[in-house]
């Protein structure tokens, strides 16, 4: 992520919680502001907080945070035949610590977030911001008032606030500077409904420099279906 990133990251806690509906990116999110605040000179920590959903995951990134210096905490047999849902102690110990820069990944919708609701009291005493991530194309027609119904879902089911709206609206390879624009009405009214307001787009670098955005995250595409 280009200097955007640094800029968003800025104006959050230094826990950062990102969550959403699956497909909306959030771990392509969670390791572009990752990457963004280790070169920026920050420690940074992420913990892969998704216990429902053994795919796209910020586990599958191990090689390239330890090249950056990200520290990974990620679910026990992560990556493994035994991959089994069970989050290790040093989870705990991360959101303690209350130094360098802490991203969680929270997968599974409001199923995910009931993981993350085990550990509220620890993050309200540290202080985070929690992202909550949108692709208003992630399927056909989708619908604010439900968007709007899950994040309180999320909210409920892990005891926690979320603080921004991020709009990560794509369509892959064919996402262009329209599909992105067309976007902004959807994420107005996701933010009226829920009084949670936009902190930025997120963009693909490739389109950035065509769009004069306030809050824009340039980002690259790390997370790829297996397909491609």
């Amino acid at each position: 992520m280009s200097k955007g990133g640094e800029t968003v990251l800025e104006h959050l806690k230094s826990c950062v919680i990102v969550c959403g509906h699956y497909g909306a990116g959030k771990t392509n999110l969670t390791v572009n502001l990752a990457l963004a605040a280790a070169q920026s000179g920050e420690a940074v920590s992420v913990i892969d907080m998704d216990v429902v959903n053994p795919y796209f995951r910020t586990a599958d990134f191990q090689e390239l945070f330890r090249e950056a210096g990200i520290q990974l905490i990620a679910p026990i047999y992560a990556n493994t035949n035994l991959d089994l849902p069970v989050l290790p102690p040093s989870v705990g110990a991360a959101i303690r610590e209350k130094t360098g820069r802490l991203f969680l990944d929270v997968g599974g919708d409001d199923d995910g977030a009931v993981a993350l609701g085990g550990f509220s009291a620890l993050l309200e005493e540290r202080g985070y911001s929690m992202l909550y991530v949108v692709n208003s194309r992630r399927e056909l027609e989708p619908e604010p008032g439900e968007e709007a119904a899950l994040l309180r879902r999320i909210q409920t089911a892990s005891r926690l606030k979320v603080t921004h709206l991020v709009n990560n609206t794509n369509l892959g390879p064919e996402t262009t500077s329209e599909v992105l624009l067309q976007s902004l009405p959807y994420l107005e009214e996701v933010s009226k409904r829920t009084g949670v307001p936009v902190l930025g787009a997120a963009a693909e670098e490739r389109l950035a420099p065509h769009l004069e955005a306030e809050g824009l995250l340039p980002v690259r595409v790390y997370v790829k279906p297996p397909w491609s």
